[in-house]
């Protein structure tokens, strides 16, 4: 009954997601399924049988979190991230925050956090008169106690910490990862505004102030580029453009967002939680490799609508740490249903990756998901109520909303909606593996094989060689060519190639994207400077670059000289 499309798949099935005696993948399925339609009000056996369906096969590969503590009996979240309240200017509001974070990272959930509230360092204390160590400074205390807390794990605590672009220690939050070694939980953000980037472009100077009052002044254009260089010398920090994710906010009108949860595929208000599933494309493309390949946009409809249910019976299953996190999923009931595999998919469908048609299919793909997702979630609010923060006439005049098709913004008018978000594209760096080493999100394929760094259960790393999904099943199916012809790398790919893909699943993605610009070492910071500014011009709300080697260790290396077999590598040393 074990069914793995890879020799990674069980290892990483055995090290993340086995639970008890599972003697294979199947019996995880069924636990899951099992679990998640326990919340069914009625029929709960054939949903039960319904949500096995759409696992079976790696067809659906819901959230680390759902995957490994549903149906187990844990105290653990099914959800994987969070974005923690707002933090209070004083040592009881910190250390307040510093435990319900705490208790967050212990418990599963990775963390967002907006560090603009704490006072810039140097400025005195309103209470002590003692001097403020900053903003940095406090998240080196975060540091250290995810460090503590989530030592014992295969998977180490996750964190984002996000500064405004006019927080007079922004400076010193740009260059926080820039020598290397510190913060090492955290990914960095800076909470880019409309003001700024129009500053940057007409040179104009630029406010650093604090609890209303001016502290002093800069040129736009150097912070600009302190940031860049910060970028490129550390792959830090990534820009959230704030203003814009408020602005395309489905909820603009009863809430708003200052941060996102760790990877930035879901901007959250203060104590909102991310529930994420992603679709295996891979799955759906029909006569891989042949004259006639095609999706089956027929059998992926079917099965968003299945996904959609699923995923909001996981708000009503999960555990939460918090009770202010139960009533933020409860009030939005807020879901992330997103894809894997699309680079893989592109290649079995002889498209290459940076191509006008490439972003065409993928543009079909996510408008395909996008309408089955919200006419799902239109039925389940017939059928099981509507998310209670909905105000139909304020919902319907959200910028993304007004985008949909007609007859969908009727439908919701009619019978409002059961969700306020339906689609987010995360990493999925672990159940990719699981699915076959498929290429992650909708990243290009790194490289045809690759050395992989997986951490194992004592904390330690294993280098793992592997081979791409779509180049193996290229290979088993007797193809005597070494790659497929619309095989395409990152590297092979320019800065503008990644942002167009990620702006055409943009403009279907109701939450964000995870996406990181992988560039090569060599890249020159000339090719480099206008990355930022091209995003923010595309209509994006976030950007992430990486330049290979930038951080020392990679977690992924291109392999030169591998035998490859169907889903791994063993290199000329025998690892395999």
């Amino acid at each position: 009954m074990k069914r793995y499309p890879a020799p990674i798949s069980e290892g990483i099935w055995k090290q993340k997601y086995r639970f008890g005696a599972e003697a294979g993948i199947e019996d995880t399925w069924q636990r899951v399924a099992r679990a998640i339609a326990s919340v069914e009000p009625y029929d709960e056996d054939a949903w039960q049988e319904r949500f096995f369906d759409i696992l079976s096969d790696y067809r659906f590969l819901p959230g680390g979190r759902i995957l490994a503590n549903a149906g187990t009996g844990r105290t653990a979240s099914l959800l994987n991230c969070f974005v923690m309240g707002v933090l209070d200017d004083s040592i009881d509001g910190l250390f307040t925050a510093l435990r319900e974070s705490a208790i967050t990272l212990q418990q599963g959930g990775g963390i967002g956090l907006d560090f603009s509230p704490i006072r810039p360092k140097g400025s005195p204390a309103q209470r002590t008169g003692n001097v403020a160590s900053g903003p940095v400074s406090f998240m080196q205390l975060w540091d250290a106690m995810c460090e503590t807390v989530t030592s014992d794990r295969q998977r180490s605590g996750a964190m984002m910490a996000v500064l405004r672009c006019d927080h007079p220690d922004i400076e010193a939050f740009v260059d926080a990862k820039r020598e290397g070694g510190g913060l090492s939980h955290f990914n960095l953000s800076v909470l880019v505004t409309d003001d700024f980037v129009r500053a940057v472009d007409t040179g104009a100077n630029w406010t650093l102030t604090f609890g209303g009052e001016t502290v002093r002044v800069l040129k736009a254009a150097d912070l600009w580029e302190r940031m860049l260089r910060a970028s490129y010398e550390s792959g830090e920090p990534g820009v959230l453009f704030i203003d814009r994710i408020n602005r395309e906010n489905n909820l603009g009108y009863a809430e708003k967002i200052c941060a996102a949860n760790p990877c930035g595929e879901v901007p959250l208000p203060p104590y909102g939680a991310c529930d994420l599933g992603s679709v295996n494309l891979t799955r759906f493309v029909r006569r891989p490799f042949m004259p006639d390949a095609a999706v089956d946009f027929e059998g992926l409809a079917t099965l968003v609508h299945t996904a959609v249910r699923f995923l909001d019976n996981v708000l009503d299953v999960s555990h939460y740490a918090l009770e202010q996190q139960a009533a933020q999923a409860a009030e939005s009931r807020r879901i992330g249903l997103g894809v894997t595999g699309l680079a893989d998919a592109l290649i079995m469908l002889g498209i290459p990756y940076g191509s006008l048609q490439g972003r065409q299919v993928a543009g079909h793909v996510l408008e395909t998901m996008r309408d089955a997702a919200y006419r799902a979630s239109v039925s389940l609010a017939r059928e099981k109520d509507i998310f209670p923060a909905l105000q139909t006439a304020e919902f319907l005049a959200r910028p993304f909303i007004r985008r949909l098709p007609e007859e969908l913004r009727e439908d919701i008018r009619t019978h409002g909606i059961r969700n306020s978000h339906l689609l987010a594209l995360a990493p999925t760096g672990s159940i990719s593996l699981l699915a076959g080493n498929v290429s992650a999100g909708i990243e290009p394929c790194f490289a045809g094989s690759v050395q992989r760094l997986i951490r194992r259960a004592d904390g330690n790393d294993d280098a793992v060689a592997l081979e791409d999904h779509a180049l193996g099943l290229w290979r088993e199916m007797g193809h005597h060519d070494p790659y497929p012809p619309a095989f395409v790398t990152a590297r092979e790919l320019s800065p503008d190639d990644h942002l167009a893909m990620q702006a055409t699943a943009q403009g279907f993605v109701d939450n964000a994207i995870s996406k990181t610009i992988n560039v090569p070492s060599g890249l020159p910071f000339e090719a480099f400077r206008d990355v930022f500014r091209e995003a923010y011009k595309l209509g994006l709300k976030g950007c992430t670059v990486y330049r290979q080697g930038s951080r020392g260790t990679d977690i992924l290396t291109a392999v030169a000289g591998a035998e490859c077999i169907f889903g791994a590598c063993r290199t000329e040393d025998g690892a395999v």
